[in-house]
């Protein structure tokens, strides 16, 4: 199975080797056929302290690295 590849804006880098990034989605509501937004916070792993807040970067998904880190960041997008 193909692991899935999100992309986001960084909100925070204030850990070492990890980074906070934002996803959003948009879909259509079912029953009033609005495009609704909702965003979504993931711990992602930065082996190089490379990406900072505001970035555009690309995770994907990977083992489990620690508690809340499943990510991975995969290149700046």
């Amino acid at each position: 199975m193909p692991k899935r590849i999100l992309q986001g804006t960084v909100v925070s880098d204030k850990n070492d080797k990890t980074v906070v990034v934002s996803v959003e989605r948009r879909f259509t509501h079912p029953i009033l056929k609005k495009t609704v937004r909702r965003s979504k916070k993931y711990h992602a792993h930065d082996e190089a302290n490379a990406a900072k807040i505001g970035d555009i970067v690309q995770i994907e998904e990977c083992a489990p690295i620690s508690k809340n880190k499943r990510w991975s960041v995969v290149t700046p997008a």
